[in-house]
């Protein structure tokens, strides 16, 4: 088996979590991406946030929320292992790169995540921070 090691930025506000869509994709994935070697979570929330979004994310204020696993959205046989975290930013999100498309959502857009990204928010939701 395949394992993916990302990393997630948690935007949350108003009991919503900022979703993006890739590109060519029918789901909303958490911002963040894959670790380049030698970098640090951090090192790659920064990057990958600032490529995706085009905000500054502050390293000095990231708290790690967790770490999940699950299957790939749509690559059989991969799993995803994904660190989220959150974190305060400089500068309003806007979609950049390979993004398509940004949305705020709630515990009833969950079924507009990607696997992963339903894992991540029936936890938000439990924890009382994705109405």
């Amino acid at each position: 088996m395949t394992v993916i090691d990302k990393i997630a930025w948690l935007c949350l506000a108003g009991g919503k979590v900022l979703g993006a869509r890739s590109r060519g994709s029918d789901a909303f994935y958490l911002p963040g991406g894959k670790r380049e070697p030698g970098e640090s979570d951090l090192d790659t929330l920064v990057r990958e946030v600032a490529e995706e979004l085009d905000v500054a994310v502050d390293p000095g204020t990231a708290r790690h929320a967790g770490t999940f696993e699950a299957p790939a959205h749509g690559k059989p046989g991969v799993t995803v292992r994904m660190a989220c975290y959150t974190a305060d930013h400089r500068g309003t999100p806007r979609a950049s790169a390979e993004i398509e498309e940004l949305a705020w959502l709630s515990y009833a857009d969950r079924d507009r995540f990607s696997v992963m990204g339903r894992l991540v928010a029936d936890h938000l939701h439990s924890a009382g921070l994705l109405g």
